[in-house]
C-alpha cells in the first residue's frame, strides 16, 4: 500500500513535470528530491519506471527527472544497493544513448547521473559504458564525454581503466569524421592526461602504486600523432582549440625521445594557431605545458625553436588587454609563464632577443617588452643576477619615451629592479631620477573613452604610480637606503622637480629618521662626496618658500616642514630645540584648516615669524649672510610662480633685517633693484615688501640705497622726446617708477614711527614725486599710466597711516597735505564717472580720509571741492552688473562707497554743527531727488551714515535750537515711500537720527531712548516689500511720530519742504507727502464721514466708473450710514444686484459690518432670506433621465453670497459671536442641501463670463459658496483652530463632494469638539430639531455630526451625553439606511469619547448594535459592517456578564464575512472575532472554543490576503486566539511573529505554527486539512498558494499514526488539480506539498 502511494505521489509529480513555467518544473524536481530523501530506493525506482513507461515524454522533461535522479544519487550514494545502482546505471545509459543525434540537455543530464554513480561505483559504471564502447564502432558522443567527466571527478577510480579505454579508443580516432566527435575525443584525452599526471603525482595515495608513465606512453603518442598530424589541420576553429588543449597535458606523457622528435614540428604547429585564433588563451596554456615538458626532459632541439618562440610570444604580449575580455588577460599570464620557462632555459638568448626591442619606437612593442622584462626580473631572479648591468644599460631609450603607457611600464620595471638589487649598480641612479621626474608631472585628469572599441587606460596615472613607487622603494626596500640617502636631496632645489616635492620630502623624512635610528654616522651627510648636493642654505630656502603654498601638490607644506625639522642638525646645530617647538605648531595650524579656510596672509606671517625665530636662534651673521645670498640666488627659480616669489622677497627682507653687515644689506638691495622683473605686478609688490621689512632694522641704509638707485644712470638720463631709455622701453620705466614709489610707501609703513616723521617730507615724499613726475624739455608731463597712479596713491596711504600712527601726529605740521589732497582729487576726477574698473578712486578717497585728519585743516573751498568731486565720482556710477565677474565688481563697488562714507564723515568731523550738517546735506540734495533710483539709494545711504555719525559724536554745550530740523525732516521723510526698498529704510533711519539729534539739542542725554522715536525702527520691516496700502499707512504712522516730536516753530518749514516734495519725480514720494500733510493738518475720519450720504444705486454706478481710493472709501462710509437707517431696504436692494456680485458690490456688503449692532441685524435678515425659499428645485434635463437634476433657487443663493461678504469683514466678529449657533447650523444645513446642486441655467453663462473678467469675484457654485461662507463664519466667530484643523485634514474639500460629504461632516464635528467645545450646547440644541427634516440629506448630515460628537469627552463634560444618546436612539427607526448606520457609529463612538459610561449603557448599546447585524433592509450590509466595527470598539469596555450571553451568537453571525469579497468586511469581521477572543481570555466556554479552533485555518491563510488591512486584522486576531488555545508554545509563536510593524516570513511562521499544532492538537489534523481544502479554490492567488503550503506543513509535523485523519485520495486529487492552476506559485506549492506526503505513504 505504501509503495503504491509512493509511486502515485511520484507519478503525480512527474505528470506535472511538463509545466510551462521553469520555476514550477524546478519545484517539482525539488519535490521528487524530497521524496527521494525519505525513500531513495522507491523514488529512484519510480523515476526509472516512469521514464521507461513514457517513452514519448519530451526530452526537456526527461532531463528534469534525470536531474532529480542525479541529486538523489549524489545525496544517497553511500546507501545505494547494487541492484538499485545497476538499474539507475542502465536507465541513465539508455537515456544517454537512446537518441543518436545530440540532444545536449537531456543526454548531459543522463551523463551526470552516471558520473554521480561513478564517484563510488566506478566499476559498474565503467562496465556499462564499455559495453557501448566497442572496438570498431564509433561510440556515442556522450559516452566519450562521460569517460572524460569520470576521469575528472574520480581520478583514482578511472586511471586503472585507462589502458583498456585508450587501446579501444585509438582505432576510433581514425573513424571519427565529424568534428563534434573529434572534439569529444580531444576533451577525453585531455582529461585522461591530466588525471594520469595527477595520479602519478600522488602515487603514495593511489590504489595501484605500480602505475608508471610508460604505461600510457605508447597509446598517448599514437593519439598525439593523430591529433597533431590530422585533426589540428581542420578548418573548424573549435576542433583546433580542443586539439591544442589536449596536446599540452599529453606532451608530459610522451616518451622522452618521442617528445624530442616531435618538438621541431609540434612547436611550429602550435605557434601557427596564433594566426588562426583571436582568443589564444588555450594556445598559450598548451604551449606553456609543452615547453615545461621539453625543459623537463632536457631537450636540445628547443634551442633551435627559440627565435620563433620568442617572436610569437612577444607578439602575444604586445596585444592590448581589454577589461571586457578576461581571456586576453589570462592569455597574457600564460604567455609570461612561457617567458619564465624560456628565461630559466636560455637567459642569454632571451635577453638578446628582448632588450633590442626596447629601442623600438613602437608603443605596444616597447610596453610589451617592458612587461616581459619586469616579469623575468621577478620570476627568474637567479638567472638574471649576473646580467644586471646589461639590463640596466638597455633602459636608456625607454627612459626617454614620452608615451604614458611606456612610462607606466618603465616605472614598474624600475620597481622590480629596486627589489632585486639593480639600482645599487652603476646606472641605478638614472632610474631613480626617472622616477622623480615622473613624480614631478602634473596630476592627469582621467580621460573619457572615445568609443566602445577604445582601449582602456590604466586606472592610475603615471604621476600617481610613480609617487607610490618612490615611497614604496624608500620605505620597504631596506637595501635601497644607501642608494637613496642622501642622493634624493639633489632633487629638492631644481625647479623641474617642483611637482615631486611632496613625495620627495616624505621619502627623505622616512630615510632620515631610519638612519638616525641606525646611528649618527649613518645620518651624516658628506657634502664633499657629491658636488650636486644642495647646501643647508639652499635646502632651508627651498623648503620654506614652497611651504608658503602648503596645500599645493598634495600637501607639500606639511611635508616640507617635516623634512626641514628632521634635517635641523644639518641646517644648523642650534636649531633643534627651537624647531622642536615651532614646527609642530605650524603643522597643527595646517591640520586645523583646509585650502579654503586657510588665510594665506596669516600663514605667510607665521612662516616669517618662524624665519625670524630661526635667525634669532642661530644669531650668526656669517650664516645669515649666506642664507640671504642663497635666497637671492633662488629668486629666478620662481619666475613662473609669482606668489611664491613674492613670499621669497619677504623672506629676503626678513633675513637682511637680521643681518648686521650694512655692506651685505646694501649690496643685496642693489642687486634686487637691478635684477627685479618690474613687469610682474606680484614681483613689484614683493620687492616693495622686502624693502619695507628690511627698513625695520636698516631704515637709513634702505633709503640711501633707494636714493642711489634713483640717481643712477637709468634716472639721470632725461626722458625726452627723442631719447627715453636705451635699455628699457617706456612701459617698463613706468613699472620701475611705480615699484620705487611702492618701496618708499612700504618703508614708511614698516619703519619705526619715531624715525619716519623726520624723513617723510624731506626724503620719502620728495623721492616718490620725483619718480612720479616726468619732465620733457623742462616741462612737467602728466602721467597716464593707471598702475603708476595706483602705486602713488597706495604709498601716500601708507605714509599717511604712518604719520597718523605716530605718537607725535597731533603736533606734526604736514606742509604738503593740501598738495597731496589736490593730487588725489585730480586722480578721482580723471576717473570715468559712470564706470568702476579700478580701485584707484577708492584708494584715493582713503588717502584723502587719512590726510584730512592731519594738520593743518583744509580751506573751506577745498573742503567743498573734495565733497563735490568725490560725490560726482561715485554717485553717478551705473548699477553693479550681474553675471560673470560681478562678485568682484560688487566688492569693489561696496569698498568704494564705504571709502566715500569714511571721507565724508571725516570732513563732517571738521564742522560738527547744524550748519556743517546742512552744508553736507546740500551737496547731497541733487542726488537725493535724482530721477535714477540707484543714485537716490546711494545718496540716502550716505545721508543715513552722516546723520548716525553726527548723532554719535554730538556734543551740545548749551541748549540751542536745532533750527533746520524741519527742513531736513521734510527732505527725508517722503522718501519712506520711494520705489526702492533700501531707500525707504534709509529714510526711516534718517528721520530717526534727526529726532534724536533734536532731543540732544533739547538737553536729553545720549543714552536716552524715546518711546515715540523708537517706534520708527519697528516700521522698517514693513518697508521691504509692502503693497501701497501698507506703504502709505507706514507713511501715515511716520507722520504721526514726527508730529509728536516736532517743535511748533519747525512746523512751517516742514510743511513748506513737503509741499516742494509734491513734485517729486517719484510719484510714490509725492503721494506720501500728501498723506503726511493730511496727517499733520487734519483730523482723520470725521471729515470723510460727513461726505457720504449717497443711495446704493448711485454708489454702484460711481464705483464702476472710477477706481480712485478716496471714492472707494467714501462709498463704504455712505452705505454704512444708509444701512444704519434703512437696514431691510439696503439688504433687499443689494440682494437684487446681479449674480455673481462684482467686486464693488462685495465691498459695499463688507461695509455693513463696520458696526456690531448693524452687522447683527444684517446677518439675521440674510438668514431669514436664506431660509425663506426652498434650497433647490428638481427638474429633468431629459425626459428619459432616471434621476432629476437639482437646481439652486436664486434668493437663498444670493443670501449665501452676501453672508460671505459680510462675514469676511473683520468688524463683523461681535455680531457673529452673538449669532454663532444659528449661523453655524443654518450654514451647515445649507451646505448639505447644496451638495450636487447645479446653478440655474440663467446663471451658468454669467458665471463663465465673470470667471474670465479681471475683477472676477468668488465662484458662484452653490455648494462651494456655502462651504466658503461656513469657513468665513467660523473664522470670524473665533474658531480659527477649527478651520485650520479641517484644512489640514482636507475636510473642506470633502464637504463639497457627494462621496466625501459625510466624512467631511464627521471631521467638522471632531474639530468643533476639540476647538469649540463651549459652543456645542446651543449648536446641538439647534441640530436636534432637524431629525424631522423633510430633506434626507439634512437628516444624514445632522446625524453624522451628532454621532461624531460622542467620540469626544466634551459631551460628557458639558452634560450632553444622555440627551445625545436619546436623540440618536430615536433615529434608529429612520427610513434612511445611512441614518441608521450613523446611529450605530455614534453609539460606538462612546468607547473613545466616554469609555467610563459604556458599562452603564452596556445592554442598550449591545442590543442596538447586535440588531444592526440583522438589519434586513440594508441591501449592501453596510449597517452590519458598522455594527461589527462598533462591537469591536465596545467589547473591551462592557460588563463580561452582558457579553457572555451574546458571544456565541455574534461569533456565528460574523463567520460568513471572513471570506467576503469585500476587504472591509473581511477586516471588520476578523478584527471583531479577535476582540471576542480577547474578551473571554481565561473564561472561554467550550462552544466558543470550537469557533476559535474552526477559525484557525482561515485566519492563518488570510495572512496572505491581498489587502494589508486584512492581514493586520488576522495578525491581531491570532494573537488574541493564542491564550484561549491553552498552548504556551503556540501563543509565544503568535506573539513573536505577528507583532505589528514586524516583517513576517510567512513560510517560517506557518512551519512553526503547524509544528506546535501537531504537537499539542494532533486530533485537529483532519479538521484543519479539510478546511484548507476549501481554500484550494480561493479566488485570491496568494491564499490559494498558502493553502497547500499549510497542508504540507501539517503533514510534515504530524505523526505517521495520524494518517487515518486525512483522506489521502481526496488530498492528492485536490493537489493534482492545483498542479493545473493558472498561477505558477500555486503549482509550485502544490508540488512542494506532494513531496511532503511521503510521510503518510
Amino acid at each position: 500500500m505504501a509503495e503504491s502511494y509512493m509511486r502515485k505521489l511520484c507519478t503525480t509529480l512527474m505528470d506535472a513535470i511538463t509545466d510551462k513555467d521553469v520555476q514550477v518544473q524546478e519545484q517539482i524536481c525539488s519535490a521528487l528530491c524530497a521524496l527521494g530523501e525519505t525513500q531513495p530506493k522507491e523514488t529512484l525506482s519510480a523515476c526509472e519506471d516512469y521514464l521507461r513507461q513514457h517513452e514519448k515524454l519530451a526530452h526537456p522533461y526527461r532531463a528534469m527527472i534525470l536531474k532529480a535522479t542525479e541529486a538523489i544519487v549524489r545525496s544517497h550514494i553511500n546507501e545505494l544497493d547494487k541492484d538499485t545502482a545497476r538499474a539507475v546505471i542502465l536507465l541513465a545509459s539508455s537515456e544517454m544513448t537512446k537518441a543518436k543525434d545530440l540532444v545536449p540537455d537531456w543526454q548531459q543530464a543522463a551523463s551526470s547521473v552516471l558520473v554521480a554513480v561513478g564517484t563510488r561505483l566506478i566499476s559498474a559504471v565503467m562496465e556499462e559504458l564499455l559495453s557501448h564502447f566497442q572496438p570498431g564502432l564509433l561510440p556515442h558522443y556522450f559516452v566519450v564525454q562521460t569517460f572524460a567527466s569520470l576521469a575528472a571527478s574520480n581520478v583514482f577510480g578511472t586511471v586503472p581503466f585507462l589502458p583498456s579505454i585508450l587501446s579501444t579508443m585509438l582505432p576510433m580516432l581514425v573513424m571519427a569524421k565529424q568534428d563534434v566527435m573529434r572534439v569529444a575525443f580531444c576533451a577525453a584525452l585531455r582529461h585522461f592526461s591530466e588525471s594520469t599526471l595527477e595520479y602519478l603525482a600522488s602515487l603514495d595515495q593511489a590504489p595501484d602504486p605500480t602505475v608508471r608513465k610508460d604505461t600510457f606512453s605508447s597509446e598517448i603518442f599514437s593519439a598525439h600523432d593523430i591529433l597533431f598530424n590530422h585533426w589540428l589541420q581542420s578548418r573548424e576553429a573549435k576542433l583546433r582549440l580542443a586539439v591544442v588543449e589536449a596536446l599540452g597535458p599529453m606532451s608530459h606523457l610522451l616518451p622522452n625521445e618521442k617528445l624530442e622528435e616531435q618538438l621541431p614540428r609540434l612547436i611550429p604547429g602550435v605557434l601557427a594557431l596564433y594566426r588562426k585564433h583571436a582568443e589564444t588563451f588555450h594556445v598559450s596554456k598548451s604551449l606553456g605545458q609543452i615547453l615545461e615538458a621539453a625543459v623537463n626532459v632536457g631537450s636540445r632541439t628547443l634551442e633551435v625553436q627559440l627565435d620563433a618562440l620568442l617572436g610569437a610570444l612577444h607578439a602575444q604580449i604586445c596585444v592590448p588587454v581589454e577589461s571586457s575580455s578576461p581571456l586576453v588577460a589570462s592569455n597574457q599570464k600564460e604567455v609570461l609563464r612561457c617567458f619564465t620557462v624560456l628565461a630559466c632555459f636560455a637567459p642569454d638568448r632571451l635577453l638578446a632577443f628582448l632588450l633590442p626591442k626596447l629601442d623600438t619606437s613602437n608603443e605596444r612593442v616597447r610596453v610589451g617588452s617592458l612587461q616581459v622584462l619586469r616579469h623575468v626580473i621577478n620570476s627568474a631572479a637567479a638567472q638574471m643576477e649576473v646580467r644586471k648591468l646589461f639590463i640596466l644599460s638597455s633602459m636608456r631609450l625607454p627612459l626617454l619615451d614620452a608615451n604614458d603607457k611606456v612610462k607606466r611600464a618603465v616605472v614598474q620595471v624600475i620597481s622590480a629592479m629596486a627589489h632585486h638589487g639593480y639600482l645599487e649598480q652603476p646606472g641605478g641612479q638614472a632610474m631613480m631620477e626617472y622616477i622623480v621626474q615622473q613624480c614631478a608631472l602634473p596630476p592627469e585628469p582621467q580621460p573619457e573613452r572615445q568609443g566602445p572599441g577604445a582601449e582602456d587606460l590604466p586606472a592610475d596615472s603615471v604621476h600617481a604610480i610613480s609617487i607610490s613607487t618612490l615611497y614604496l622603494i624608500s620605505t620597504t626596500v631596506d637595501r635601497m637606503s644607501d642608494v637613496l640617502w642622501p642622493y634624493l636631496l639633489e632633487f629638492l632645489t631644481p625647479v623641474r622637480f617642483t611637482g615631486a616635492l611632496t613625495p620627495l620630502c616624505r621619502s627623505l623624512a622616512h630615510l632620515a629618521l631610519k638612519r638616525q635610528e641606525t646611528g649618527p654616522d649613518a645620518f651624516l651627510i658628506q657634502y664633499e662626496a657629491s658636488v650636486n648636493l644642495p647646501s643647508p642654505y639652499a635646502i632651508t630656502t627651498r623648503l620654506l618658500v614652497v611651504s608658503s603654498d602648503p596645500y599645493m601638490g598634495d600637501g607639500r607644506g606639511a611635508a616640507s616642514l617635516r623634512l626641514l625639522h628632521v634635517l635641523h642638525h644639518h641646517i644648523h646645530p642650534l636649531l633643534g630645540p627651537r624647531w622642536a617647538t615651532t614646527v609642530p605648531l605650524l603643522l597643527q595650524h595646517l591640520d586645523e584648516h583646509t585650502e579654503e579656510t586657510l588665510s594665506r596672509k596669516e600663514w605667510e606671517e607665521r612662516l616669517l615669524m618662524f624665519l625670524r625665530d630661526t635667525l634669532a636662534a642661530v644669531s650668526d651673521n656669517t650664516w645669515i649672510c649666506q642664507l640671504s645670498l642663497e635666497m637671492c640666488k633662488q629668486l629666478p627659480c620662481y619666475n613662473g610662480v609669482p606668489q611664491e616669489k613674492n613670499f621669497l622677497y619677504k623672506c629676503i627682507g626678513t633675513t637682511l633685517g637680521a643681518a648686521s653687515s650694512k655692506e651685505v644689506v646694501r649690496k643685496h638691495l642693489q642687486e634686487l633693484l637691478e635684477m627685479a622683473r618690474y613687469q610682474e605686478e606680484a614681483e613689484r609688490e614683493g620687492l616693495a615688501c622686502c624693502f619695507g621689512i628690511c627698513a625695520i632694522s636698516h631704515l637709513d641704509d634702505t633709503l640711501a640705497q633707494l636714493e642711489d638707485f634713483v640717481r643712477s644712470d637709468v634716472f639721470r638720463k632725461s626722458v625726452g622726446i627723442l631719447s627715453i631709455f636705451k635699455d628699457r622701453n617706456e612701459s617698463e620705466v613706468e613699472k620701475v617708477k611705480g615699484t620705487l614709489i611702492l618701496c618708499y610707501g612700504h618703508v614708511a609703513a614698516q619703519a619705526p614711527r619715531e624715525l619716519v616723521l623726520a624723513r617723510v617730507e624731506a626724503d620719502i615724499l620728495r623721492n616718490m614725486f620725483q619718480c612720479f613726475n616726468t619732465k620733457v624739455l623742462g616741462i612737467k608731463v602728466e602721467t597716464k599710466d593707471p598702475a603708476l597712479k595706483l602705486c602713488l596713491v597706495q604709498s601716500i596711504c601708507m605714509v599717511s597711516q604712518a604719520i597718523c600712527g605716530s605718537t607725535q601726529a597731533t603736533t606734526f605740521h604736514f606742509s604738503r597735505k593740501a598738495e597731496l589732497v589736490a593730487c588725489m582729487m585730480e586722480f578721482i576726477r580723471a576717473e570715468p564717472p559712470d564706470l568702476l574698473k579700478t580701485p584707484l578712486r577708492k584708494k584715493a578717497m582713503v588717502a584723502c580720509t587719512l590726510l584730512v585728519s592731519l594738520e593743518p585743516p583744509l580751506e573751506e573751498q577745498m573742503w567743498a571741492d573734495v565733497i563735490q568731486g568725490c560725490l560726482h565720482s561715485v554717485m553717478a556710477l551705473l548699477p553693479e552688473p550681474c553675471g560673470e565677474g560681478s562678485s568682484n565688481h560688487k566688492a569693489l563697488y561696496f569698498d568704494t562707497v564705504h571709502a566715500l562714507e569714511d571721507l565724508l564723515t571725516s570732513l563732517l568731523c571738521q564742522n560738527m554743527t547744524p550748519q556743517g550738517l546742512q552744508l553736507m546735506v546740500e551737496h547731497l540734495i541733487p542726488w537725493i531727488k535724482s530721477p535714477h533710483g540707484h543714485e537716490r539709494e546711494r545718496a540716502m545711504g550716505i545721508s543715513a551714515c552722516l546723520l548716525r555719525y553726527f548723532l554719535e559724536h554730538l556734543h551740545v554745550s548749551a541748549l540751542v535750537p536745532f533750527h533746520n530740523l524741519g527742513l531736513l525732516v521734510g527732505l527725508f521723510s517722503p522718501r519712506c515711500a520711494d520705489l526702492w526698498p533700501a531707500t525707504r529704510q534709509e529714510a526711516v533711519d534718517c528721520v530717526h537720527s534727526l529726532l534724536y539729534v533734536q532731543l540732544g539739542y533739547e538737553g536729553f542725554s545720549r543714552d536716552y531712548r524715546d518711546d515715540v522715536a523708537e517706534q520708527l525702527l519697528a516700521l522698517k520691516g514693513g518697508l521691504v516689500h509692502p503693497d501701497f496700502t501698507v506703504l502709505f499707512h507706514t507713511c501715515h504712522t511716520v507722520a504721526q511720530i514726527i508730529g509728536k516730536r516736532l517743535p511748533p516753530d519747525q512746523l512751517i518749514s516742514l510743511l513748506l519742504t513737503m509741499f516742494e516734495g509734491l513734485g517729486d519725480p517719484d510719484k510714490n514720494c509725492s503721494r506720501a507727502a500728501t498723506v503726511m500733510i493730511n496727517c499733520l493738518l487734519k483730523e482723520r475720519g470725521a471729515v470723510l464721514l460727513e461726505k457720504v450720504p449717497e443711495i446704493v444705486s448711485v454708489l454702484r454706478s460711481k464705483l464702476q466708473e472710477t477706481q480712485e481710493e478716496h471714492v472707494l472709501k467714501a462709498a463704504q462710509h455712505s452705505v454704512y450710514l444708509l444701512a444704519s437707517q434703512h437696514r431691510a431696504a439696503v439688504v433687499s436692494s443689494l440682494l437684487g444686484s446681479p449674480l455673481p456680485f462684482d467686486s464693488h458690490t462685495c465691498t459695499l456688503w463688507r461695509a455693513l459690518a463696520v458696526e456690531p449692532s448693524l452687522a447683527a441685524t444684517v446677518l439675521e435678515l440674510l438668514l431669514e432670506k436664506m431660509g425663506r425659499d426652498v434650497p433647490f428645485k428638481e427638474s429633468r434635463a431629459f425626459l428619459l433621465s432616471s434621476t432629476p437634476d437639482r437646481v439652486a433657487t436664486t434668493l437663498p443663493l444670493a443670501a449665501t453670497c452676501a453672508l460671505y461678504e459680510v462675514l469676511s469683514a473683520p468688524a463683523s466678529g461681535p455680531a457673529v459671536l452673538e449669532l454663532y449657533p444659528e449661523l453655524f447650523v443654518a450654514l451647515l444645513l445649507r451646505v448639505s442641501c447644496t451638495v450636487g446642486v447645479q446653478l440655474p441655467r440663467t446663471l451658468q453663462g454669467r458665471e463663465k463670463r465673470s470667471s474670465s473678467a479681471p475683477l472676477a469675484a468668488r465662484s458662484l457654485e452653490p455648494c462651494s459658496s456655502a462651504v466658503d461662507t461656513l469657513q468665513a463664519m467660523l473664522l470670524r466667530g473665533g474658531s480659527e483652530d477649527v478651520v485650520r484643523h479641517l484644512e489640514l485634514e482636507g475636510g473642506w474639500e470633502l464637504l463639497r463632494t457627494s462621496e466625501g460629504h459625510e466624512e467631511g461632516v464627521t471631521r467638522l464635528a471632531r474639530a468643533m469638539a476639540k476647538h469649540a467645545g463651549p459652543r456645542l450646547p446651543l449648536v446641538m440644541k439647534a441640530l436636534v430639531s432637524t431629525h424631522s427634516s423633510v430633506y434626507e440629506i439634512q437628516r444624514v448630515t445632522s446625524t453624522a455630526f451628532l454621532a461624531e460628537l460622542l467620540s469626544s469627552n466634551v459631551v460628557n463634560d458639558l452634560m450632553l451625553l444622555e440627551s445625545l444618546l436619546d436623540n440618536l436612539t430615536a433615529r434608529q427607526k429612520d427610513t434612511c439606511a445611512s441614518v441608521r448606520r450613523l446611529v450605530l457609529r455614534g453609539l460606538a463612538n462612546l468607547a473613545s469619547g466616554s469609555p467610563d459610561k459604556v458599562q452603564a449603557h452596556g445592554p442598550q448599546l449591545l442590543t442596538t448594535l447586535i440588531a444592526g447585524l440583522d438589519d434586513v433592509d440594508d441591501l449592501h450590509s453596510l449597517v452590519a459592517l458598522e455594527a461589527m466595527l462598533g462591537l469591536a470598539r465596545l467589547l473591551d469596555l462592557v460588563e463580561p456578564r452582558d457579553l457572555r450571553s451574546v458571544l456565541l451568537h455574534v461569533a456565528i453571525r460574523i463567520r460568513p464575512f471572513f471570506d467576503s469579497e469585500k476587504a472591509e468586511f473581511r477586516q471588520a469581521s476578523v478584527c471583531l472575532f479577535g476582540h471576542l477572543n480577547k474578551a473571554c481570555h481565561g473564561d472561554c466556554e467550550d462552544m466558543f472554543l470550537q469557533q476559535t479552533v474552526s477559525a484557525l485555518a482561515p485566519l492563518l491563510l488570510h495572512l496572505r490576503d491581498p489587502q494589508a488591512a486584512v492581514v493586520g486584522a488576522c495578525r491581531f486576531t491570532l494573537r488574541m486566539c493564542g491564550p484561549n488555545l491553552a498552548c504556551k508554545e503556540l501563543t509565544a509563536a503568535f506573539q513573536k511573529h505577528l507583532q505589528e510593524g514586524r516583517g513576517l516570513h510567512f513560510g517560517e511562521f506557518l512551519n512553526a505554527t503547524c509544528k506546535h499544532l501537531m504537537r499539542h492538537f494532533p486530533d485537529l489534523l483532519g479538521r484543519l486539512v479539510s478546511t484548507s481544502l476549501f481554500y484550494f479554490k480561493s479566488c485570491w492567488e496568494d491564499v490559494r498558494a498558502a493553502a497547500p503550503m499549510f497542508t504540507g506543513f501539517l503533514v510534515l509535523h504530524a505523526d505517521r499514526e495520524l494518517r487515518h485523519q486525512v483522506d489521502l485520495e481526496q488530498l492528492v486529487a485536490a493537489l493534482q488539480l492545483l498542479l493545473k492552476d493558472p498561477a505558477p506559485v500555486v503549482r509550485m506549492k502544490a508540488a512542494e506539498t506532494l513531496g511532503r506526503l511521503v510521510k503518510f505513504v
